[in-house]
């Protein structure tokens, strides 16, 4: 029985391989041919009167977030050029569905926008929201490409992922791990990492958003979080926090002193987020298109580069709306076929 279980892990762990690989190949392909065909070189005003009112830009977690920061940047880029207010209205809870659900719902105008990470990849696949994100919304613009890093609270005795994985594998379900929420990507990255880790058993503690995920890690209510150099990066400078490892294939110019996961011994882990903005299906060209050239300018400009770069992340290589759409619905089916046919049971 041992000999068959071994090759059933063996098996498993294999499609786990072919599936990062394919969602690498995934995620790169339609944004690096991109760039040659968006430079963002040419000007791209809104449509005749568009913007006449303030725009909305939802945001599903907290402040203080990732994708809150992003999507303020934005924000006040498109005030500066346009002339008219973008308001941030964070809409936490649920992982996201809350604020996804206001978008499908919100009329196609250009007035509501969303601005989130890879979660509203997994939406689909996790069956959180009750529409098919591939129809129901319009993909404008990759912001940025950024891996995580495995934050840990000093006070835990680990100061290495292998550390982490011995001290979890002798203390079963003893450690907590916090998310954005169910079917977030954090939590399918981090059930994908217990998995690759060799079987580790960690309690899921689901937020509404990183802040307080954050908050209650320094705290040592949880022990363990995936998150963004974007959102973590203030916390590691203070010394509130450590990094065990970063989920990228190399060091990070930003955190050159965290190893990769994959030196820790993992093979083949790698696990990016994404922050990007999105529309109601329907939203004219004209909009999308207006709306991606300036956020294109925003993430190009060197202040940002240098941002980003500060903190473990960088701009998405250019691509046009039609572009990150062929790209995020790659994705949608990539990790729907990895929760269908991976063997790793997430709980509802």
């Amino acid at each position: 029985m041992p000999a068959v279980e071994a090759r059933d892990g063996s098996r498993k762990i294999q499609r786990m391989m072919k599936f990062i690989s394919a969602l690498r190949r995934g995620f790169k392909t339609g944004l690096l041919c991109a760039s040659a065909a968006c430079t963002c070189a040419h000007a791209q005003t809104p449509p005749p009167g568009y913007p006449a009112r303030p725009i909305r830009i939802i945001v599903g977690s907290a402040p203080g977030g990732g994708a809150d920061i992003m999507a303020r940047a934005v924000g006040t880029q498109l005030t500066e050029r346009w002339g008219r207010a973008v308001v941030v209205d964070n809409r936490a809870g649920g992982g996201g569905v809350i604020a996804m659900e206001l978008l499908a719902q919100a009329p196609p105008d250009g007035y509501t926008l969303f601005g989130g990470a890879s979660l509203i990849i997994t939406a689909t696949p996790m069956r959180k929201v009750r529409f098919d994100t591939r129809v129901a919304l319009a993909p404008i613009v990759q912001l940025t490409t950024s891996p995580y890093l495995v934050l840990v609270p000093p006070a835990l005795p680990v100061n290495s992922v292998r550390e982490l994985i011995a001290y979890a594998k002798a203390r079963p379900n003893a450690l907590s791990y916090g998310s954005a929420g169910i079917g977030s990507f954090a939590h399918l990255g981090t059930e994908l990492f217990k998995f690759m880790a060799g079987g580790i058993d960690m309690v899921h503690v689901p937020y509404k958003g990183y802040g307080q995920a954050l908050t209650d890690l320094m705290g040592g209510q949880i022990q363990f979080l995936l998150t963004s150099g974007l959102g973590g990066a203030p916390y590691l400078k203070s010394g509130r926090l450590k990094a065990l490892a970063a989920t990228s294939a190399r060091r990070l110019a930003a955190f050159p002193e965290v190893p990769t996961v994959m030196e820790a011994g993992i093979a083949d882990f790698q696990l990016e987020n994404m922050h990007a903005l999105y529309a109601p299906a329907g939203v004219p060209a004209a909009i999308l298109n207006a709306v991606n050239v300036e956020a294109h300018r925003l993430m190009h400009s060197p202040e940002m580069t240098s941002r980003l770069a500060a903190e473990g992340a960088e701009a998405a290589p250019a691509n046009t709306p039609e572009e990150f759409r062929r790209t995020f619905v790659k994705q949608v089916n990539l990790w729907e076929h990895f929760i269908q046919r991976s063997g790793i049971k997430i709980e509802n």
